[in-house]
């Protein structure tokens, strides 16, 4: 169905050059998707400061709370030292039982926000869930909507996922909208613990066969044909 093929040259063109090395031992740094002028990459150092100050700046409106874990309270040094934090802490988790990868989002070169994977028993599920933020500076403008279908092109195309799921709060509006535009399925609701309160939290589901069928759509919303670089480096220690 899909055309696109594994390129080796998404971080020759990014302006970043990348370490054979750290490839080498850790394929994981090497996963790349690209569509145009939006990319999807691995969250090195550099990266992870940017973005950590990105958050700091704000994710959303001081009313809100979009997550479970409150990170996004505090000062602007709070928030980004949770961002900090919280990745270093997931870089080691890939393994064919279960992963976490997460991306930095790159719209026009510019980091604009984060964009994971996650995945439980993948070698006999291969399922995987999404979880994103984006600026508060860069929302608005679509690139929730086709940040979500790289990553679900990522995950089906290049990685082999039998399914993908997703999840929000019922009042957190652009999350369910990017879920339903992209053509999930709705897998119910259940009520979540957010700051003391109990809410309800939306699940969504996207299967294979669902997502193979509303290809054009997702390519019509990414404007470019998809680049995947790092994918086959990756299928081993996955267990593929």
């Amino acid at each position: 169905m899909s055309t696109e093929r594994e390129t080796t040259d998404v971080w020759q063109t990014s302006g970043m050059q990348h370490s054979d090395t750290l490839a080498r031992l850790w394929p994981a740094s090497a996963l790349r998707a690209r569509a145009g002028d939006l990319e999807l990459r691995w969250i090195d150092d550099e990266l992870l400061l940017q973005l950590s100050e990105l958050a700091g700046r704000g994710i959303h409106a001081p009313d809100a709370m979009p997550f479970e874990h409150p990170w996004t309270r505090g000062t602007a040094d709070e928030v980004a030292r949770s961002v900090l934090t919280y990745q270093w802490s997931l870089r080691g988790n890939v393994s064919p039982q279960a992963f976490v990868i997460e991306f930095a989002v790159l719209h026009e070169g510019v980091p604009v926000g984060v964009q994971g994977l996650t995945a439980k028993d993948w070698t006999v599920l291969r399922r995987v869930s999404s979880g994103s933020w984006l600026g508060r500076e860069h929302q608005g403008r679509g690139i929730g909507t086709r940040m979500r279908a790289l990553v679900l092109h990522l995950a089906f195309e290049g990685l082999g996922a039998a399914e993908a799921t997703s999840g929000a709060f019922a009042d957190n509006a652009p999350s369910n909208a990017v879920s339903r535009r992209l053509g999930y399925e709705s897998d119910g609701a259940f009520l979540a613990a957010r700051e003391g309160v109990a809410v309800s939290h939306n699940r969504y589901r996207m299967t294979r066969e669902r997502w193979e069928s509303l290809h054009d759509t997702h390519a019509a919303l990414l404007g470019a044909p998809v680049e995947l670089a790092g994918v086959d480096a990756l299928r081993t220690p996955l267990g593929a």
